[in-house]
């Protein structure tokens, strides 16, 4: 009899709505659990983000790090309340963790499921399917810079975009990686007409990594055309690497294309395994809804997912994005931002009975 698997996972419920659709992925996991047999969870909750700052004057504690250490994976609800500054909630825990745990690929799926939203005219589900591998280590968020002279007349600001060889190199291999095992082809972002340092390196580099990969297709586009292309012919895309900031700004695009914000999922990872890869949807906190029960924890589902996927169980990842699917298909259990009139509690027991049947 072979030996059942605990997954240890580390909890940040976060701020605003963040409990609440954190709540809903974790009922899609033990019931994921409950269902196979084979497995389960051991969840440990972390009460960090924006309230603990507030109490505190730390986004998490200065051991934070070593405390989710030993974990499997992190679920990430949402970070940020309106009283505390975005650099501070962003920098103090979410880019805390990305950095801390060399979490340097993220990946964002774009997917037009039948049934969801799309504000683009004549475009069908499997025109948008694209998946983002965005640098998450460095780039423009590597937080380097200087300001002088602050207050006065004078006053300078300096903001850097870190771009190392090591860490461009290895998220463009990534992509080429994830594009050979699929069968797609890749389209690199980048601005090398303008940013004469960094995205000509970019550029340099992704040239020569694809001397490797001879078999991958290859497209490259600057980031304001993609940005057009993204909305006037959205087949174009299949797996996407951008840096840091393009790869942010695009994936939001993407989210709105496809269904929306309550849709978009997003993994931090770290291929080594050296450290704990984190999952979270990524629309974050909207305090003016939280508590209401009309959060769309649907991206929490595609999180758990993708979550799923790391920790080698595949057949649930698909189980997950399948109910997703059908949910979307038949209008089932669905919140008020996708047409329905579920709340975010309904729409997890709707998804957790569902997975029984996927």
């Amino acid at each position: 009899m072979k030996e059942r698997r605990e997954y240890k996972i580390a909890v940040i419920a976060g701020d605003g709505i963040g409990p609440e659709v954190i709540a809903e992925g974790r009922k899609l996991l033990e019931r994921a659990a409950e269902l196979d047999g084979s497995f389960s969870f051991c969840f440990t909750e972390f009460p960090w983000g924006c309230d603990y700052y507030l109490k505190e004057g730390c986004m998490m504690p200065p051991d934070g790090l070593d405390r989710l250490a030993g974990h499997d994976a992190v679920f990430l609800g949402a970070v940020g309340r309106p009283d505390v500054p975005d650099h501070v909630s962003l920098r103090g825990l979410l880019l805390a963790i990305r950095h801390g745990f060399d979490q340097y690929v993220n990946i964002r799926p774009v997917k037009l499921f039948p049934g969801a939203p799309c504000p683009l005219k004549d475009v069908r589900p499997e025109d948008i399917d694209m998946v983002f591998v965005r640098e998450n280590s460095e780039g423009e968020y590597s937080g380097s810079g200087a300001w002088l002279y602050e207050g006065t007349p004078q006053e300078v600001v300096i903001q850097n975009g870190v771009f190392s060889r090591k860490g461009t190199e290895r998220i463009i291999r990534h992509a080429y990686e994830l594009a050979r095992r699929d069968g797609r082809s890749l389209t690199s972002i980048s601005k090398g007409n303008a940013l004469n340092y960094s995205m000509v390196f970019w550029d340099r580099v992704f040239k020569e990594v694809g001397e490797e990969y001879p078999d991958v297709e290859t497209h490259t586009l600057l980031v304001d055309a993609a940005a057009m292309f993204m909305v006037k012919d959205p087949r174009r895309f299949q797996v996407v690497v951008a840096s840091n900031l393009f790869g942010d700004i695009l994936t939001d695009l993407g989210a709105a294309i496809s269904g929306g914000m309550g849709l978009a999922a997003g993994a931090n990872i770290n291929p080594e395994r050296v450290h704990p890869s984190m999952f979270e949807p990524i629309h974050g906190s909207a305090p003016d809804i939280a508590g209401r029960g009309l959060a769309n924890p649907m991206a929490t589902f595609w999180s758990a997912a993708q979550l799923m996927d790391h920790l080698g169980e595949k057949t649930w990842h698909d189980r997950i994005l399948a109910v997703v699917a059908r949910m979307l298909r038949d209008g089932t259990g669905l919140t008020r931002d996708l047409g329905g009139t579920a709340s975010t509690s309904e729409c997890g027991d709707t998804a957790a009975d569902l997975l029984g049947e996927a």
